[in-house]
């Protein structure tokens, strides 16, 4: 694995677990895709630092399970801004 791309991962990984993003979130901050950030964190963050791994995978798992109460929450947004 190149040198960039570790660090990308390593850096990603630090993002998350600090600030609970989602896929897109962090995404969105480092202008990378979400398919990008998919694959950092759940195969090339297991090779490089599994403690590290775990503490992400947390996150993302919590906030998989919560992403039908944001998508809630965004749609009620959307309709109150209408009116």
């Amino acid at each position: 694995m190149k040198d960039h791309i570790e660090e990308r991962v390593l850096e990603l990984a630090r993002y998350i677990t600090e600030t609970k993003a989602t896929v897109r979130a962090a995404a969105r901050a480092f202008a990378v895709s979400k398919s990008t950030v998919h694959k950092d964190m759940t195969e090339r963050l297991f090779i490089l630092n599994r403690t590290m791994y775990r503490e992400v995978k947390a996150v993302l798992e919590k906030n998989k399970s919560e992403r039908h109460i944001r998508g809630g929450e965004a749609t009620r947004a959307k309709y109150r801004a209408a009116k």
